[in-house]
């Protein structure tokens, strides 16, 4: 097979390591937003260079030597001499100089495995930093521990290209003035912020694996992305084990997707899914760090609670033979650790499965009574379905239509309306 050229091996090499040249030059110049600006930069040339010159022996090294000589003109026109300038002067002098129009090959360029794992971990905390939001945590995330581009996240988010540009360009001002070091936090904080970067790669692939608005059901490339963020952090994380238990829970959770989507797109219910045709690999993967998890923690945390339901799934042969007491105890741990209603409504679908609608109804009607998951379609979706299965098939409707009107996702609403339809034929 042809090795990739020009723009190509741009994005082929870009997605494989933007996170360590941002993550180097963040570390050589002290500053995270001057640091993603030089490596966009680098990677512009690249886009107009290799096309035209050829790919590099070291593509990588190419596009740090880049970054690195735009922080020298950088510093240059701030007219600050400072070590700064002083210690990128030294690192080129040292090999990095040009060969005609381009720069070295850079087998010069040393890049130290532990410390371009340091840069990288460090570069999923200043992305997922807490005083950012939501939004802009999982729009910087993307950009420059990804490696997606403005237009691939605004697409994957169903936003305008403008909208993500401005989140990325807040989110690093924000940064700067809070004075936030580029860093692998350690002690105490790093645990409560890595809480904070495990959100983030869920939050992402919550929305692939069930996007939240337009006509897919599932957005295999954000949820595929989630998945290589969580095993990244496996690697360099691999005595934490929440971390495995979130790379655990999202393997077994992407090892239905081939099953949970019918020929015309439309969403298969796990009763009807072909379960030959989920993936193995994957299957074996997420057992395999969920045993990781439980070998180096005390107990499993929220993420390895989920990993050891989706396990329950996983093996089972069939819906009647899957372990439902087992997962409805599972949710009730999991409301112990991470208590919120979407917990308690999973759990009912289980109390369901396990002991029938009749046991499973009054949990969801505590949760209506709550007023809990108000903009969700969730919970009258469940409730409707319970009704159904109780004959009570007028309440069933009114649960649905709720649902059908709080509904974002096209796939999904099709599916509540035939099971109105459904409901009319009985």
């Amino acid at each position: 097979m042809a090795e990739p050229t020009g723009r190509a091996a741009v994005a082929a090499v870009w997605r494989i390591e933007s996170a360590r040249i941002v993550g180097a030059l963040a570390r050589g110049t002290g500053d995270f937003a001057l640091a993603e600006d030089l490596a966009q930069e680098a990677l512009a040339e690249a886009l107009v260079s290799w096309p035209r010159e050829g790919v590099p022996r070291n593509p990588a090294g190419w596009l740090l030597t880049v970054g690195r000589r735009r922080a020298i003109d950088a510093f240059r026109r701030r007219a600050a001499l400072d070590h700064r300038y002083a210690a990128f002067a030294r690192d080129l002098d040292d090999g990095g100089a040009y060969a005609g129009s381009e720069p070295a090959d850079s087998t010069d360029l040393l890049w130290d495995p532990d410390q371009l794992d340091d840069d990288v971990l460090a570069l999923m905390f200043i992305s997922c930093h807490p005083v950012l939001s939501r939004e802009a945590r999982v729009s910087l995330t993307l950009r420059v521990v990804g490696g997606l581009t403005s237009d691939e996240i605004a697409r994957a988010f169903l936003v305008p290209t403008a909208t993500v540009q401005a989140r990325i360009t807040r989110a690093k001002k924000t940064l700067a003035a809070a004075r936030v070091p580029f860093e692998v936090p350690s002690g105490r904080e790093r645990a409560e912020r890595l809480g904070s970067v495990l959100s983030v790669v869920y939050l992402i692939f919550t929305e692939g694996s069930s996007a939240s608005s337009g006509s897919d059901l599932i957005r295999v490339d954000l949820a595929g992305e989630a998945q290589r963020l969580a095993r990244v952090l496996a690697r360099l994380m691999p005595a934490e084990p929440e971390v495995l238990g979130l790379l655990a829970l999202l393997e077994l959770t992407a090892a239905r997707f081939p099953a949970r989507v019918g020929p015309d797109g439309e969403p298969v219910l796990l009763e009807h899914q072909n379960r030959g045709r989920w993936d193995q690999a994957a299957i074996r993967r997420g057992r395999a760090a969920l045993t990781r998890a439980q070998r180096v923690g005390r107990g499993l945390g929220a993420y390895g609670v989920q990993a050891a339901i989706a396990e329950c799934h996983a093996v089972a042969e069939s819906v009647a033979a899957t372990n439902w007491a087992r997962i409805v105890l599972l949710y009730e741990a999991l409301a112990r650790v991470a208590p919120s209603p979407v917990v308690e409504l999973n759990r009912a679908v289980a109390v369901s499965m396990a002991q029938g609608p009749a046991a499973a109804l009054p949990i969801v009607d505590e949760l209506v009574a709550a007023k809990a998951l108000p903009t969700s379609h969730l919970l009258p979706s469940v409730r409707g379905e319970l009704l159904t299965r109780l004959g009570r098939a007028e309440e069933a409707r009114a649960e649905l239509a709720r649902a059908i009107g709080l509904c974002g996702n096209e796939k999904e609403r099709a599916l509540l309306a035939r099971k109105i339809a459904d409901l009319g034929r009985g």
